[in-house]
């Protein structure tokens, strides 16, 4: 384990981040590395270097003096989506990279953590300070993608391999779903305090509600396959009209991952298959599906400030939750110069907001305010449902 000179706060962060996602990878074959079935899965080893490359480019290039690069390539490499770094290799291309190796991208990783001992050994200046603090949120955020992505490369593999058979199952839900009455108002939205936030959750403004009622749970697999034996994916009444024509395109007729075996629903975990518990939360459904269910329970899924004002009262983090809300700036957004900039803003169109969190993200990452966002067709990450109804004044 890499050690620092002066164990700071910052730095004794710094190095639970990065063995995390060695942690997180460390069950995978060399072979499982490189495999990218869809656009939206990166391969874990991608995974691996573009998080350094971050460390790299945007930090130690910047701020420790006489720093090398490991390799000139490697922007080219591992750049995602930072039109102001250069060119880069096309997001599709990315399981089509059979060198750098594991083993090269593991010296990599290694290299630029020694680099960081150093620099965070002396006195650093404050937007240093704060760009390695996004540095860790951002390889927080891949530690929850490597989890998806992973499970993904894992579930569509014929044999469907485990990727740990020890790890324990998903909590049960209570089995009542009960709702929440929020009142009529002027409520407050938007990340204040100290701490760390990302852009795209300032700034903090008011907004107002109409009166509402949000469930005080998730939707179950129980609570879901009722829909399906309904005929959900059947009726059209129920869906966005973008909505049915996926489903027709795509002839999908359940959640992602579930398949039936002699007459048993089952689905993929990260445990191998096994069947569908009724009262674990649902996972793994679009935004369609989202709105589709809400339609067909004659309620409809909370906007994201409706989540927001009443999250205190409602437990949350197991899975992200579809919002109605589109992902757009709040009122005084600004973006940064430079690559930062590049971080969210730019992707602030044709987008539905996500609140909340997952079984897969990192401890302390998320807050009540924090904004994920996903196009309403996605599916791989671990997304649910909260129920929401109108009331009347």
């Amino acid at each position: 384990m890499l050690e620092v000179s002066t164990p700071t706060a910052l730095a004794r962060h710094y190095l639970q981040v990065r063995k995390w996602t060695e942690t997180i990878c460390r069950p995978l074959q060399k072979e499982d590395y490189v495999v990218q079935p869809v656009e939206d899965v990166s391969p874990p080893k991608w995974h691996l270097g573009h998080t350094t490359w971050f460390f790299e480019t945007l930090i130690l290039k910047r701020f420790l003096a006489g720093y090398s690069e490991y390799d000139t390539m490697f922007n080219y490499v591992f750049n995602s989506y930072y039109e102001s770094l250069g060119t880069r290799v096309i997001r599709t291309d990315r399981g089509n990279l059979s060198r750098p190796t594991v083993e090269e991208i593991y010296k990599y990783r290694s290299y630029v953590d020694s680099a960081m001992e150093q620099l965070l050994s002396q006195p650093l200046p404050a937007e240093a300070e704060t760009l390695i603090t996004l540095g860790c949120q951002h390889e927080q955020q891949h530690q929850e993608l490597l989890w998806t992505d992973i499970k993904y490369i894992l579930g569509h593999n014929p044999l469907f391999p485990p990727y740990n058979l020890e790890a324990p199952p998903p909590p049960q839900a209570p089995a009542k779903q009960s709702f929440i009455s929020m009142k009529e108002g002027v409520y407050e939205t938007g990340f204040e305090g100290e701490g760390f936030c990302y852009d795209n959750e300032l700034n903090r403004h008011k907004v107002y509600l109409q009166p509402y009622a949000i469930a005080d749970r998730l939707v179950t697999n129980g609570d879901y396959l009722a829909f399906m034996e309904a005929g959900g994916y059947k009726e059209f009444s129920y869906w966005h009209a973008e909505g049915w024509d996926w489903v027709k395109r795509t002839q999908v007729n359940c959640p992602l991952y579930w398949h039936q075996e002699n007459g048993q629903w089952m689905h993929y975990t990260l445990q191998g298959v096994v069947p569908v518990a009724p009262d674990e939360f649902l996972a793994h459904i679009s935004f369609y599906e989202a709105a589709a269910y809400a339609a067909w329970k004659g309620m409809r899924l909370p906007t994201e400030f409706e989540w927001e004002a009443a999250s205190h009262l409602f437990g949350w983090g197991r899975r992200w939750e579809w919002t109605e809300s589109a992902y757009l700036p709040y009122p005084g957004f600004e973006r940064v110069a430079g690559a930062v900039g590049e971080y969210n803003g730019k992707f602030m169109v044709n987008q539905k907001v996500l609140r909340g969190a997952s079984d897969f993200t990192p401890e302390g990452h998320s807050r009540h305010t924090y904004r994920n966002f996903f196009h309403p067709h996605l599916r791989w990450q671990l997304t649910g449902i909260r129920l929401a109804k109108t009331l009347k004044p």
